[in-house]
């Protein structure tokens, strides 16, 4: 598939990916290679007290679209909690992090662009059904201009 073509992921499509903890996983809905680098998207299924890391990517921006749940945002020093239909855009370069601060498994959409950061969670298919290791985790975010800033605060 290609950019100039253009496709469809219908509902409930996608590249399945286990993140490797109770109840989380995502689909892939498009992948960098199929939007010629424009865009990689995926929605991630995140338990209760589910953290993201916290960090920055040098070569992309983020967004993030809450589809269920209660999601408190880390973006610079802003501090916010949004729910459903909530947009929270994270610009290259800042530092952020989410955490599901609700009682209920939420649902999120994340959006890069360009597609480069997005190559991080698309190589997460390559180790199915194990950790990456810290080195692997270091290496990858190298690959990937993502750096990883320390625990999440929130």
């Amino acid at each position: 598939m290609t950019a100039t073509k253009g496709f469809v992921v219908p509902a409930g499509g996608g590249t399945h990916l286990d993140m490797l903890a109770p109840g989380r996983f995502a689909h892939l809905k498009l992948f960098g290679r199929e939007t010629e680098g424009s865009i990689m998207m995926f929605e991630e299924t995140v338990p209760p007290g589910t953290k993201s890391w916290f960090h920055l990517h040098h070569d992309s921006d983020e967004v993030a679209w809450v589809l269920e749940g209660e999601i408190t945002f880390l973006i610079g020093e802003e501090v916010t909690v949004g729910g459903p239909g909530t947009c929270a855009f994270f610009p290259r370069d800042v530092r952020h992090a989410w955490k599901n601060s609700g009682a209920a498994t939420g649902r999120v959409l994340f959006l890069y662009t360009p597609a480069s950061a997005g190559k991080y969670v698309e190589d997460m298919l390559e180790r199915p059904g194990r950790p990456m290791t810290e080195a692997e985790r270091a290496e990858l975010g190298r690959t990937y201009h993502w750096e990883i800033l320390g625990p999440n605060p929130l």
